[in-house]
């Protein structure tokens, strides 16, 4: 048969029908985060995001299974809404004849031309290019000099001086600058990039180490993987990961080709699964993130279900007016919401917990407004089972300034650990709950906005703190939705929403 062959053709589109069918139902796949077209990513780092006539571009890694050597390439999908993707041709593929052997991490920046060009490293070369002059950012040309900065070989300028792998590269009047991921060297202690400049992106020189660790803030475990620096206000932010402990970033100051960083802070912590960010600047001016969100199943489980690999929502980022780190929704998410309810305000007082029966689901939108009073601890309760077989809390506590979730009954499957490192570590413990530091100011009202869609949650407090996380509950009745408090507050608001699906795939 050939693939025109009209029988050949019904078949693929009954395969095709089935495995969306198969997708649809699994009650742990989500319906409104992006997931990967190409079903299991493994990894899944969104990359080289840029905001392009008017539509969002997001590429990331996923692996081609008919390439070898793990067939890491970009994929590429847009948007016009930051809800509704299309997906595009892939985008960068490693083929006969190019130095690098698979894709892996980058960015997009306009060169000085205004032409769309992407950064990567490729695997066994180097920093490598490419460039594209189609309006829908369809077809990319790789340079004909790739690797553009090599990977130095033993004897070779730069080796044991530098890393090159994890390339971030901006244009800064007429010089092109691009950072490296690394660990000081030559001990591999702690994290920290390396600074190239050019003018043209294909001649590079290499200028120093980029900023200097403080040992109070980051252990010698961590590095300074996917790195995205950018000014943020009055300020600069270098957003990037540790391979150990997840999305973390820098807010500082930068001058004479130095980074000098002035507080740092996570954005995962223990238990936690927000992995490998990356961000554009839109037509509006607003700074937008994804992450990925790191899979909690064993291989078998996402083989079997054959996907794997989701983007956080889009996040955008900006600066308080104390400088502070804002984190909060993008407003477009309010255009998914469907079937309001809401709940008036109310008073709680003591050892209280109370179900809430319109507010059952899965895939919703829930906010939260209240007066913690004296509360020792309060929060919701989602995803549970009628008699808590199962349940997933989300608590904030006075006594200790802290927003944390509970996992211990997240999921009856014994195979669902949650566990103190990301990955790339050895002894790597599990937990039981996530907990982020988050204090809300004398007579400060708590806000929650909370995403639930099938296996993420998503929280975001007081638009100056998200926690991202996994949850597989068993039972079909995992639906419940309760409120409860040690003490007295006031529930001054309380609503939800269905989030009408928009996941393609």
């Amino acid at each position: 048969m050939t693939p025109n062959d009209p029988k050949t053709v019904q078949e693929l589109i009954g395969c095709a029908r089935r495995l969306r069918t198969k997708l649809l139902a699994d009650p742990h796949r989500p319906r409104y985060h992006l997931c990967a077209p190409e079903g299991i990513a493994l990894p899944f780092d969104p990359n080289g995001c840029l905001y392009w006539r008017g539509r969002y571009h997001l590429f990331y890694i996923f692996q081609d299974p008919n390439l070898p050597r793990g067939g890491h390439c970009w994929g590429h999908v847009s948007s016009a809404d930051l809800l509704h993707w299309i997906q595009h041709p892939t985008a960068l593929t490693p083929a006969p004849g190019d130095p690098e052997i698979g894709i892996f991490s980058g960015n997009a920046l306009l060169n000085k031309d205004g032409v769309p060009t992407l950064v990567y490293f490729g695997v066994g070369a180097g920093i490598c290019i490419a460039t594209s002059s189609d309006k829908d950012l369809n077809r990319w040309t790789k340079h004909s000099g790739n690797p553009v900065i090599p990977i130095p070989r033993e004897g070779e300028p730069g080796h044991g001086l530098y890393n090159v792998h994890d390339p971030h590269a901006w244009l800064e009047r007429d010089t092109y600058y691009v950072i490296l991921n690394g660990k000081v060297l030559p001990k591999k202690e702690y994290d920290t990039t390396f600074l190239f400049r050019s003018r043209d992106l294909v001649h590079w020189q290499y200028v120093h180490q980029f900023y200097r660790p403080n040992p109070e803030w980051t252990g010698p475990e961590e590095d300074c993987a996917c790195p995205d620096f950018f000014k943020l206000g009055e300020r600069h932010m270098l957003l990037a990961i540790s391979h150990a402990r997840g999305t973390r970033y820098y807010l500082g100051r930068y001058e004479n080709e130095r980074f000098h960083p002035e507080e740092h802070h996570r954005m995962n912590w223990p238990g936690g699964t927000c992995f490998a960010p990356e961000s554009l600047v839109d037509d509006c001016g607003r700074r937008i993130m994804w992450a990925w969100v790191l899979d909690r199943r064993t291989p078998e489980q996402m083989h079997a279900s054959g996907w794997s690999g989701t983007m956080t929502l889009p996040r955008r980022l900006s600066l308080a007016p104390d400088g502070s780190l804002r984190i909060e929704p993008v407003d477009e998410l309010r255009g998914l919401r469907t079937n309001h309810r809401s709940i008036e305000g109310f008073q709680l007082s003591g050892e209280t917990e109370i179900d809430l029966p319109d507010l059952r689901g899965d895939c919703m939108e829930i906010a939260l407004d209240l007066a913690p009073g004296n509360a020792a601890e309060i929060g919701l309760k989602v995803r549970c089972s009628p008699h808590r077989e199962e349940e997933t809390v989300i608590a904030y506590s006075m006594a200790n300034n802290r927003l944390r979730i509970d996992l211990a009954r997240s999921s009856l499957d014994a195979r669902i650990v949650h566990r103190t490192f990301c990955i790339h570590h050895g002894d790597n413990p599990a937990v039981t709950a996530q907990e982020a530091p988050f204090a809300l100011a004398p007579g400060e009202p708590l806000r929650w906005r909370v995403f639930l869609d099938r296996s993420i949650l998503e929280v975001f407090a007081n638009d100056r703190q998200c926690v991202t996380q996994r949850l597989y509950p068993t039972r079909a009745d995992s639906l419940g939705v309760a409120l409860f408090c040690r003490g007295n507050a006031a529930v001054r608001s309380l609503e939800a929403w269905d989030m009408a699906p928009t996941n393609p795939w």
